[in-house]
């Protein structure tokens, strides 16, 4: 009976020790599918700044092309209005 309660124990600590590293095996890849997910939304931000740096540097660009062509409609404007003034002159003599 004795060496039927040793075995019990001894199978049942096998038993715990099995699942135990079934567990650890879980646990582990839990862990490295963690840190897979980390990676990928880290590189994912490092695109997502990267792509607003870009859109930073783009709007930068589109603003001072604005300023230019608001530059340049204010000079064709102004040589316009020069030129009907010309026109007008030169009609009356």
């Amino acid at each position: 009976m004795r060496k039927l309660t040793i075995a019990g124990i001894a199978l049942a600590t096998v038993l715990t020790a099995g699942c135990a590293t079934t567990d650890q095996g879980a646990l582990d890849e839990a862990n490295a599918t963690a840190n897979s997910a980390e990676q990928t939304a880290d590189k994912a931000m490092n695109t997502a700044n990267s792509a607003a740096s870009s859109a930073r540097s783009a709007q930068q660009t589109a603003d001072r092309a604005l300023a230019a062509a608001k530059a340049a409609q204010k000079s064709a404007d102004e040589a316009n209005e020069r030129a009907k003034r010309m026109l007008e002159r030169s009609s009356q003599k």
